[in-house]
């Protein structure tokens, strides 16, 4: 889509609603809309019978409309669309917004039909949203065409939101208010037969008046488009926040790779996500407030997190879930230890994180003269403090007034903080009006609501923080990547463990030495080669060799070798398998063993797992995904991910892991993978011995697409 086509679209100068009639409710509320929150362009009405609808004078054509219009809002039946989206192109109208439904949501028939509102979209240079959607409200420039009513007050400020759901849009917006945050734009995307969610999200990324980005994801149908959009925002400063739905596995994985087993839609979708900074939430509380907080703060600067109370049970329960969303509760420094005794009272405990007690009931200023005092301890980061706005308005003006000086004597205080504060109501309950009226009256910053979904929000907005400070230090431009890998590889196959295992030796993997044997006494020959104990596997297109008896470990002499041999292949052909022969390794027995394979997603592409290996994948599934390619700094991070990382450190006097070397051996095999291309389906070693600095890998498997 051409960039500035969607800025007009969402900035239009004439508007005109298609099908207006005082029948239908959704076009009373987007005339009512138009008219209430400051759109100054004019909004003008087609009425097949013209006459007066919603209390203005209507057009009987399209034809009529005087010239200038620039969005059509389009509300008649789905079969009259085309014919209307034809006539506003006749008539210079460069954009759409299509409310009727019936479209592809509903079967082949509406796919055809919305196939051709798209053809002549594109044909005559105009642009759709929609079909099937409610429309878009751009609070920052006051243009209000969206197809549900508004409920007053629309607040303006600087978060985007971007929804795959009609119905939830009002919800998110209504929360929105509930919460005080403001937005610039929020688009109902509708069937996204032409504008897309990237789309949108571009220009939001692109948008100053948007610094935070709230989506509600059902699908991505332009993954590629996405990730570069994503990396765009976090280059810029603005975070994305997304809650992405549909939890699943995928319908197919690789049989013959474990890999497969492990990697699922949503984990991709999850890594993807780290990967391009992207942060993902679980509930649309999480979503509105993680962008409010993030658009008030901008990056925070750490995790070291002081909690300041006046509720004992508050302490508690912010103290188990910040240790949930890994976020640190330091000790006060002495000297703030010192400062905080003098003002609270003696029954107090000065801790972090703080109680100062119902003593706040005598002195109405403890709270502030506790956050002034944790402010200047050096081992803070960020403050949370617990209080929230009056909620019923007094009926007295005196206790108004001691409403607004209390509110006012908490925000200078926080204000004069030298550290990011975070405002946290103990339980989620909206902000009333009143509480709205003194929160602008003394420039009160925004409050999160509830201690669980404040530590969720800061442990989010924290993690998306130290993301962000580190790709800053990433030189900017791709690497440079070898060319793509030429090989002869039969489309749809499989290579085993001797052929795979060649290949990637070729190509800078560290193999195990193996050699191929076809009769015993060749088996024989190569363990004297290798030295004892040897390993003695099947050569055979069979993925799991151990499952049919077609592997011998620790084979210490001739005899045992040769009688191993006749084992593995008669195994191979009681599977029905074509036998090579064997492959005879030396015998390792020490050190962590991990997988790592590379799986070709069907959106996302080619996804590097790495985890714990040998029989233990199945039974952990300890695994972390990278989208493809990666470098040395993303598979370090993905190596500390995993839940068994101690293992790495040297666990019960086993030798430390030298995770250097182990992030160049799975960048060797991941580069492998991507220079593979398109060709390849799946690739995995499993295992890949790690001792200390030494890295080597045990078996190979490659699934040509």
């Amino acid at each position: 889509m051409i960039e500035h086509q969607v800025a007009g679209l969402f900035n239009p100068r004439a508007i005109a609603l298609i099908g207006a009639t005082d029948k239908s409710l959704w076009s009373a509320s987007t005339y009512a809309n138009l008219m209430s929150y400051g759109f100054t362009g004019p909004v003008h009405l087609v009425n097949p019978k013209g006459g007066t609808v919603h209390g203005t004078q209507a057009y009987p054509t399209i034809g009529d409309l005087p010239d200038g219009v620039d969005l059509a809002f389009v509300m008649v039946p789905t079969h009259a669309v085309l014919g209307v989206l034809e006539q506003a192109a006749d008539k210079g109208i460069t954009s759409a917004i299509v409310l009727t439904a019936g479209f592809a949501e509903v079967g082949a028939e509406g796919a055809r039909l919305e196939a051709e509102i798209v053809a002549l979209a594109r044909r005559r240079r105009m642009v759709i949203l929609g079909p099937n959607g409610n429309g878009f409200i751009n609070a920052a420039r006051s243009i209000t065409p969206y197809g549900i009513g508004i409920v007053p007050p629309l607040l303006r400020g600087p978060v985007g939101i971007v929804l795959q759901s009609g119905a939830l849009a009002s919800y998110v917006l209504g929360f929105a208010r509930a919460r005080n945050i403001g937005i610039s734009l929020m688009v109902s995307m509708g069937n996204e037969a032409m504008i897309g969610l990237t789309d949108a999200v571009r220009y939001l990324v692109r948008d100053p008046d948007t610094k935070v980005l709230a989506l509600f994801i059902e699908s991505i149908r332009d993954p590629a488009e996405f990730v570069a959009i994503a990396r765009e925002a976090l280059a810029a400063g603005k975070p994305i926040v997304a809650l992405k739905v549909g939890r699943s596995q995928k319908s197919e994985s690789i049989a013959k790779a474990h890999t497969g087993s492990l990697v699922g839609d949503d984990n991709v979708v999850d890594a993807v996500f780290r990967q391009c900074g992207v942060i993902r939430v679980d509930a649309l509380e999480d979503l509105v407030m993680t962008a409010g907080l993030l658009a008030r703060t901008g990056p925070l600067p750490g995790k070291r997190i002081a909690f300041v109370t006046a509720s004992g049970g508050t302490c508690e329960i912010a103290a188990d879930r910040a240790d949930d969303e890994r976020l640190e509760i330091p000790d006060f420094a002495p000297a703030t230890v010192e400062r905080l005794t003098r003002i609270l009272p003696s029954f107090a405990t000065v801790q972090n994180p703080l109680d100062v007690t119902g003593y706040v009931l005598v002195n109405t200023n403890l709270l502030s003269e506790a956050l002034t005092i944790v402010d200047a301890d050096p081992g803070v980061d960020i403050i949370v403090l617990a209080t929230d706005l009056p909620r019923e308005q007094p009926a007295d003006e005196a206790t108004a007034t001691s409403d607004i000086d209390l509110a006012r004597g908490t925000a200078e205080a926080i204000a004069a903080c030298t550290k990011p504060v975070v405002v946290m109501g103990t339980t989620l309950t909206d902000i009333t009006a009143w509480g709205r009226h003194v929160a602008e009256a003394v420039d009160f910053p925004g409050v999160l609501g509830g201690i669980h979904h404040t530590a969720t929000v800061l442990g989010r907005a924290v993690a998306w923080s130290d993301h962000w400070r580190k790709a800053r230090n990433v030189p900017a431009g791709p690497a440079e990547l070898p060319p793509p890998l030429e090989v002869d590889a039969v489309p749809g196959s499989t290579w085993t463990e001797h052929r795979a295992a060649t290949f990637l030796a070729a190509h800078g993997v560290p193999m195990v030495d193996q050699q191929l044997a076809s009769s015993a006494e060749e088996a024989v020959a190569a363990a004297e080669r290798i030295g004892y104990p040897v390993v003695v596997k099947l050569a055979a297109d069979v993925a799991h060799k151990s499952d049919i008896g077609g592997v011998a470990l620790g084979l210490a002499g001739p005899d045992a070798v040769a009688q191993a041999f006749a084992a593995v292949t008669h195994a191979g052909e009681r599977a029905g398998a074509t036998v090579h022969g064997a492959v005879v390794q030396p015998m390792r027995d020490s050190g962590v063993e991990l997988l790592v394979g590379v799986i070709r997603d069907p959106a996302w592409g080619l996804v590097l797992a790495v985890g714990l290996g040998g029989l233990w994948v199945e039974v952990l599934q300890d695994t972390a995904l990278r989208l493809l390619p990666v470098d040395h700094q993303e598979v370090l991070a993905a190596l500390r991910e995993l839940r068994g990382a101690k293992l790495f450190d040297g666990a019960r006097g086993t030798e430390k892991v030298d995770l250097d070397a182990v992030a160049a051996t799975v960048v060797a095999i991941a580069t492998v993978a991507h220079r593979l291309g398109d060709r390849l389906e799946s690739l995995e070693i499993n295992p890949l011995l790690v001792h200390g600095a030494r890295t080597e890998a045990l078996d190979a498997l490659i699934n040509w697409r």
